[in-house]
């Protein structure tokens, strides 16, 4: 039997990475329709796929106004445009694979996990760091007792300068007010790793401090322009969008820049879209630094650092525990293990073990290739659940919303309280 699959928004993720799996990487599901405002990428999905034309449709209402037709769905829609296309999807039957976050509301995130018990079917969020070797690796090392009870865990997403100038300034990102706040679209991945490191146990209260420090139009550089392309600076600026987009034609980001991979046309988009901008002249209001404080049931602190002023784009953690400490990089795939006491020497050194996972073709660290087959898995009834369904995956999502809370109002926010606050 072959999945038959529908998709809802055909951006970077729903055409780029999800429906191109499908069409490269596995012969055991199909793309039969889609539903995406955008003509160029309808006809690009038409042609990649084969589709019927009596399968293409311009909005997500018009898919669901037909009579359940194809097994399941892939909806990978803006974050504020999930909600009613799942609750149609849902009442229709149809399994469901559901970008992250859920929803950029809270209430709507808790509705959705209730609908999803309601009507009894399969839906799994995109939480791929659970997939990632990575991440498996230690959870396995924690799971083990390798390092004793684990008593405290510090946890980096480092952003990389030239991504949140990208994604966060200038994109479809960038303004909480119409989106999502910084902490739940990119970090609602780092909130439920943290969960699922700690085998589920519950957050208790956190605390977040953070600000847009830098990308404003006060620390303009004298004599920029408001489009890059005019900029006497644009061959000398971090930000320029020669370095970000023109070398990078045919790859991301200049994916998302752009329809029309060509110097000329990315030259035409930029002059009018929002990536031709100068990053400190947008309508940007995201933080581009935060800092969390969180406090688990189970007894563990963690601090979770985000933070755009970096260099590498990675995460970093440090996981300390009573009998050892594990840190681990996963751009550069690489963990270590140390073992108190067990060293030679004067003071006994800590014994070290160095740790190379695995690797698996495809985004985030294969992530993205895990999350695609346990999605075909579970549609073919091969398993009964998966790592991220929606009532597991609204655990980070209610932290992302408590912590942007926090920040707001300068206090500590209890998560009992700010779920009764929000159903």
């Amino acid at each position: 039997m072959k999945l038959k699959l529908a998709v809802i928004g055909a951006g970077n993720r729903g055409r780029d990475i999800y429906s191109n799996f499908i069409l490269n990487s596995t012969d055991e599901a199909e793309i039969v329709a889609v539903a995406e405002p955008n003509p160029i990428k309808r006809e690009l999905m038409k042609k990649e796929h084969n589709l019927s034309s009596k399968y293409i449709f311009d909005t997500w209402e018009k898919l669901l106004e037909l009579d359940k037709f194809c097994d399941g769905i892939i909806l990978a829609t803006g974050d504020d445009m999930h909600f009613e296309p799942i609750y149609k999807a849902m009442e229709k039957g149809y399994d469901i694979l559901l970008e992250k976050p859920m929803s950029n509301k809270a209430h709507e995130c808790i509705k959705i996990v209730n609908l999803a018990e309601k009507y009894k079917v399969k839906v799994m969020v995109c939480h791929v760091l659970r997939y990632t070797p990575f991440f498996s690796k230690l959870k396995e090392l924690i799971d083990s007792g390798t390092i004793g009870e684990v008593v405290d865990i510090q946890h980096n997403e480092n952003i990389g300068n030239f991504h949140f100038a990208h994604s966060f300034v200038r994109g479809n990102w960038r303004n909480s007010n119409e989106t999502s706040p910084l902490i739940l679209q990119k970090s609602c991945h780092d909130l439920d790793i943290i969960s699922w490191l700690l085998n589920g146990s519950p957050a208790v209260k956190i605390a977040s401090f953070g600000n847009l420090s830098h990308f404003t139009r006060k620390n303009a550089p004298e004599g920029s322009a408001e489009k890059c392309l005019d900029c006497k600076l644009i061959d000398t600026c971090i930000y320029s969008p020669k370095k970000i987009y023109y070398n990078n034609i045919g790859k991301w980001p200049t994916l998302v820049a752009t329809e029309i991979q060509t110097e000329e046309a990315l030259t035409e988009a930029l002059k009018s879209n929002q990536y031709g901008r100068c990053v400190y002249k947008c309508d940007n209001n995201v933080v581009d630094n935060m800092v969390s404080i969180i406090n688990f049931e189970n007894g563990v602190n963690v601090t979770f650092n985000l933070c755009a002023f970096t260099d590498d784009v990675c995460r970093t953690i440090k996981i300390m525990g009573t009998k050892g400490e594990i840190r681990g990089n996963d751009l550069k795939n690489h963990i270590e293990v140390y073992r108190f006491g067990e060293g030679e020497g004067r003071f006994k050194n800590n014994g070290k073990e160095e740790i190379i996972p695995e690797t698996l073709i495809g985004g985030h660290g294969g992530g993205d290739t895990g999350l695609m087959n346990d999605f075909i898995d579970l549609c073919l009834n091969r398993k009964t659940s998966s790592k991220t369904d929606p009532r597991t995956s609204l655990e980070s999502h209610i932290m992302a919303f408590a912590a942007e809370e926090s920040r707001i109002t300068e206090s500590v926010v209890y998560l009992k309280d700010f779920i009764k606050n929000h159903q």
